[in-house]
């Protein structure tokens, strides 16, 4: 063991690599109640799904951890779960696309196959390059304040208003007040630098929630995972070709391609930093393996019947607790299956519950606006413009369309052609396209 993980040449011991996984599992496996909770939105079945988020969990940490020997977890990603719920699978009249569950997986499925290509061919440099890195950050950002929109709407604590769009909810909603209520217990907890503050939080709520009544009390504890029929393999159940001839599915694969790609990047440079895995020259240890662990997740992942799978930053307190090999992901990988077993737990796991995991990581995303070059107006716009419209509009996808196309007029414009990479015109002329497609 010690010479696969190469553990004691990376200066660490077994029982601190167990250790820090642990920690990791603690950290992050708030995803197994909150995912299944924002799929269901999109019509899968909620049960399904947490099994379909703890396999497809465990299925991706185990290949990064035995195959890139790096201690970082994977899971279905926040952002990329809520495009999929409430961008592909949103009902065109809503401003959604209007595709099923099913041709949502499809298109998670393609993603992860070109992810793949890409892992493979090294053409991950280029891609990376191509894309301004104030666009990237105000995606992330973007996303933070989507996903925040989505948990307190879920939980009432603001609702739709005919006057002025939104508006407070009710505060004499117990419902509302125990969301309000979570939100500051999480908040204070990720301030103290609380580790596994997002879960212990959740934990806090719902027992308060089981308390006064909001939640109800759990009949039981273990049981045998719920079948994952309604959710496996369902990409398959339907005429495919059709769909890679639309010019808005194709939109929805480079969206779901683009988060997933860009925040697996950002993670692993920051996780590999912290753990020691750069070269000399600055670049990252078996890189391409790393990559290609999550992008063969993302496409295991939508055959099991989830959401992109991505690296989670949640991985950092495992490296911060002196993890350093695959070991730590091999333990995250190992619990996530255990948890398979406590799905009677889901019935305690109301929307009160989940909005503040939705909101702290959505505070955690904000911060990346730290990044975005404020004294270039185009860059300021174009993501300011990625952020606003992805909440008014209620669309990742919008927002990343037209932050991106902005960014290309005003480059124009300011005769800074130099600076346009000759992928972002090709990217400008899709979202044209994804633009008229939405209008005819």
């Amino acid at each position: 063991m010690d010479k696969f993980f190469k553990i004691s040449e990376r200066k660490s011991t077994v029982s601190r690599e167990i250790i820090a996984g642990v920690t990791v599992f603690l950290s992050m496996c708030y995803i197994l109640f909150v995912n299944p909770t924002i799929l269901s939105d999109a019509g899968m079945d909620k049960n399904a799904v947490f099994v379909a988020t703890a396999i497809a969990a465990a299925i991706g940490t185990l290949i990064m951890g035995l195959y890139a020997n790096y201690p970082v977890a994977q899971a279905p990603g926040m952002g990329m779960n809520a495009f999929f719920a409430y961008t592909i699978c949103l009902p065109a009249a809503a401003n959604g696309l209007g595709y099923s569950f099913s041709q949502g997986l499809f298109a998670v499925f393609c993603s992860g196959l070109i992810f793949i290509i890409i892992a493979a061919s090294g053409l991950r440099e280029k891609i990376i390059n191509a894309i301004p890195k104030s666009l990237k950050y105000a995606v992330s950002a973007g996303i933070g304040m989507f996903i925040t929109l989505v948990g307190l709407k879920s939980a009432g604590v603001i609702k739709a208003d005919t006057s002025t769009l939104v508006t407070l909810g009710n505060l004499g909603d117990k419902s509302v007040l125990l969301a309000v209520f979570g939100i500051i217990v999480v908040l204070i907890l990720l301030s103290r630098n609380t580790k596994a503050a997002i879960f212990i939080g959740m934990i806090i709520t719902a027992i308060v929630g089981v308390i006064i009544g909001v939640c109800p009390m759990p009949t039981h504890v273990f049981d045998t995972p719920p079948s994952l029929s309604p959710v496996f393999g369902k990409l398959f159940d339907q005429p495919l070709l059709p769909l890679l001839t639309d010019p808005k599915f194709l939109m929805a694969i480079f969206t779901v391609l683009f988060l997933d790609f860009f925040d697996t990047a950002g993670t692993l440079v920051g996780i590999a930093t912290r753990a020691g895995l750069l070269t000399p020259k600055g670049e990252l240890i078996d890189a391409n393996k790393a990559l290609m662990s999550d992008a063969t997740a993302t496409t295991l992942g939508a055959i099991v019947g989830t959401s992109s799978v991505t690296s989670y930053a949640e991985s950092t307190v495992g490296v911060e607790s002196g993890g350093r090999t695959g070991l730590v992901a091999c333990t995250v990988a190992i619990l996530f299956l255990l948890a398979t077993f406590f799905s009677p737990l889901m019935s305690v796991i109301t929307s009160s519950v989940t909005t503040p995991a939705l909101v702290a990581v959505g505070c955690i995303m904000m911060s990346s606006v730290k990044h975005i070059d404020f004294e270039d107006i185009a860059d300021t716009a174009a993501a300011f413009l990625t952020m606003m419209f992805m909440v008014l509009s209620y669309s990742i996808a919008t927002g990343i369309a037209v932050g991106f196309l902005i960014w290309v007029i005003m480059k124009v414009v300011k005769k800074e052609r130099e600076k346009i990479n000759p992928i972002m015109y090709g990217l400008a002329i899709c979202f044209i396209i994804y633009f008229i497609s939405k209008a005819l």
